[in-house]
């Protein structure tokens, strides 16, 4: 973690599924004429992913046979989902000091976790947003 990261213009959604966090993004950048990076704004990063540094960003892309997506056991599925998750976080870090260099407000449906964001944003500019336990 970049320790020199500070994003004093950016306001970030985090939570659980179906919490209505993009949603919320796209309403507030409407509401206050500023950018919203909605759930996985990531996939528009501009450079191609290396697998050494991505395992689990590119395991769809690099796979040859879908048959080995579904026999994985449910702790391999986990441990996918959470390294997504951590590696997504990452790409954000680098994309957010362009996007927030435009001088607007930006609304990020983020992935950072919240240790992550207590040291670069204000805790006032975070928001957690949790749906029923029942779905999400």
């Amino acid at each position: 973690m970049d320790k020199h990261l500070f994003f004093e213009n950016a306001y970030f959604v985090i939570g659980t599924s179906y919490a209505g966090k993009s949603t919320m993004v796209k309403e507030l950048a409407r509401k206050h004429n500023g950018i919203a990076c909605e759930e996985n704004y990531h996939d528009n990063y501009p450079e191609e992913l290396d697998k050494e540094e991505f395992p689990c960003l590119t395991y769809t892309r690099d796979l040859v046979d879908w048959h080995d997506f579904i026999r994985r056991s449910p702790q391999e599925y986990k441990d996918w989902i959470d390294g997504a998750k951590r590696e997504s976080g990452i790409l954000e870090l680098r994309m957010l000091p362009e996007i927030c260099s435009q001088g607007k407000p930006v609304f990020v449906d983020t992935n950072i976790s919240l240790d992550d964001l207590s040291v670069i944003t204000p805790k006032n500019h975070v928001v957690v947003l949790l749906s029923d336990p029942q779905i999400s």
